[in-house]
């Protein structure tokens, strides 16, 4: 298994709100994207993503703006970060398919 991200900043908060930038990271080798080689982002809206098998790791902070500050620009606040896990289908010696190990299949990564 390999894994791809996907990350998503919308319009507002909304799952379902349009993708005003965008960024993909494909760990399988299948693809290169580089920064505004599309016109279009791959998906309308996280929700859409969602709908195609991507799995949400991260949510945006919800933080007010500092006071006097609300209607200045800066960074894009609204930032999803998204994976999908893909099957290579990639075999070790011996034609057994390879398995992450226990403790990074937990998230805890090599110890």
């Amino acid at each position: 298994m390999r894994q791809k991200l996907l990350i998503l900043c919308l319009a507002n908060p909304d799952l379902d709100s349009r993708v005003v930038a965008w960024s993909s990271y494909d760990g399988t080798g299948q693809t290169y994207a580089m920064a505004g080689d599309a016109d279009e982002p791959p998906y309308a809206s996280v929700l859409a993503a969602m709908k195609d098998g991507w799995r949400v790791l991260q949510f945006p902070p919800l933080t007010p703006p500092a006071p006097s500050l609300e209607h200045r620009t800066g960074f894009l606040r609204f930032e999803y970060v998204l994976e999908k896990l893909v099957d290579t289908g990639e075999t070790a010696a011996g034609g057994k398919t390879l398995e992450p190990r226990p403790s990074q299949a937990a998230g805890r990564g090599p110890r």
